[in-house]
């Protein structure tokens, strides 16, 4: 269990370097070098505290998280053992008879479930087959893997590890926990876009308003791409029987998918997973909203800064272009060096707009509303979109095709194991109004 009293400890040292960075921040003049020094290291110890309270506060939320699902699916499936060991185990192996039936469905074919005995048994093939490879397996054992990882293609064997790394990649990924995700069997996720409304009018007892107003509709169509990574082992580390293979690959992969797949949200381009902040055009937007596929954003006035003087207010009026339906879902959406710079800032009161948290479950904000941190939205330049705010939940669909593929290939890196393994994510934009950008610029 993780360790709340290291969690108020954080929370301690985060107040008092905040305290600091005000004090400090307050007594700081123009040309007092010494003083901003002072800042600069003050700065840097509250991004450290801050950056430690929500990394723990995400591993309480995680255990916490973990708990509430394990209750909820003993619950909803009906296992029946009397020890959380045994519902653990169950569980596993209904999981994994899901996966099957999922990928078994999406190709047509039939499939069996697994009993505890062949799951065992499958994972014991799996285990050999990843230190060993394919040529060191048994009949029984290539059809025992054969059962359970449904291959097809040009493989021989390919494992299917989805149960095992895809939730992993759900809790490292920032994007993820503000976005819509939605699992699918195709290879694309499609929706319809409410454009407009019906008209209305005034009718009378004998004659209608003779309104014939049709809302608009569209459609959208988020595809799924391929993505990979090749974790390495040594053979003397699978050959090592305390390691849990399986663990290790999960949390090297889930590691590697998570950091691409983060950037690819944020900053994907056009023909590949679009990011929120890369992959669609922008539009001047003056309150009265921009033509649909085109994220509204409002200009700081200064080329590759904010303005001089009122800092704040552009922050303000850019809250001010959302729309009251969205706002109670709306986040901050910058990297740190950009919150460094907002954190800085007043209203009108001497109040600081950018606040800590000192609640568990609670994170930083700016005027109330709470702050993603994601490092791969660009740096304050010239014409950069470094500031998004909005619901992005309601705005950005993230699709996970299910399955994730694993090739042993123990010949083209020797000394080393490379485990070549695939999936297929994608994401784009489904509402464009719900998300609105600051541009660094003077237009």
């Amino acid at each position: 269990m993780t360790d709340m009293t290291e969690f108020k400890s954080l929370l301690d040292k985060q107040g008092e370097a905040f305290e600091a960075f005000k004090q400090t921040h307050d007594e700081l003049k123009a040309n007092d070098a010494l003083t901003s020094e002072k800042l600069t290291k003050i700065e840097k110890s509250l991004d450290a505290a801050v950056e430690a309270k929500d990394a723990l506060e995400r591993a309480i939320k995680a255990e916490r998280k973990e708990r509430e699902d394990l209750e909820a699916r003993i619950n909803r499936m009906g296992v029946k053992a009397t020890s959380e060991e045994g519902a653990k185990r169950e569980l596993e192996v209904k999981d994994f008879n899901l996966v099957l039936a999922a990928n078994a469905s999406a190709r047509g074919r039939p499939v069996t479930a697994l009993d505890e005995k062949g799951y065992d048994e499958y994972k014991a093939a799996w285990n050999k087959w990843a230190r060993e490879g394919e040529v060191r397996l048994m009949p029984e054992e290539v059809k025992t893997l054969s059962v359970g990882s449904d291959p097809d293609g040009g493989y021989f064997v390919t494992p299917d590890v989805t149960g095992r790394i895809a939730t992993k990649v759900y809790e490292t990924s920032l994007v993820r926990q503000y976005a819509s995700v939605q699992p699918i069997s195709t290879d694309a996720l499609e929706g319809m876009e409410d454009l407009g409304e019906a008209g209305a009018g005034y009718a009378g007892e004998h004659a209608t308003s003779g309104n014939t107003t049709t809302p608009q509709a569209g459609k959208w169509k988020i595809p799924v791409f391929w993505i990979d990574t090749e974790p390495k082992a040594t053979q003397q580390l699978l050959d090592d029987a305390s390691v849990n293979i399986e663990a290790w690959m999960a949390g090297k992969v889930s590691a590697k998918f998570a950091r691409f797949e983060n950037a690819e949200f944020v900053t994907g381009a056009a023909n590949k997973i679009r990011g929120f902040a890369g992959g669609y055009d922008f539009a001047a937007d003056s309150g009265a909203g921009v033509a649909w596929e085109k994220i509204g954003y409002l200009a700081t006035g200064v080329d590759g800064d904010f303005a001089a003087s009122a800092k704040g207010d552009k922050l303000i009026d850019l809250m001010g272009l959302l729309k009251n339906e969205y706002l109670a879902g709306a986040a901050w959406f910058m990297r740190r060096s950009v919150i460094t710079d907002i954190r800085k800032f007043k209203d009108g009161q001497n109040n600081y707009l950018w606040q800590p948290s000192f609640v568990a479950g609670q994170p930083e904000t700016i005027m109330g509303y709470p702050v993603a941190r994601m490092e791969d939205m660009p740096a304050k330049a010239s014409g950069s979109f470094s500031v998004m705010f909005g619901d992005l939940r309601t705005a950005y669909q993230i699709v996970d095709r299910q399955g994730v593929r694993v090739l042993r290939d123990n010949l083209t890196s020797k000394p080393y194991v490379k485990f070549y393994t695939t999936k297929r994510t994608g994401g784009g934009m489904v509402n464009f109004e719900a998300l609105k950008a600051l541009k660094f610029a003077t237009s």
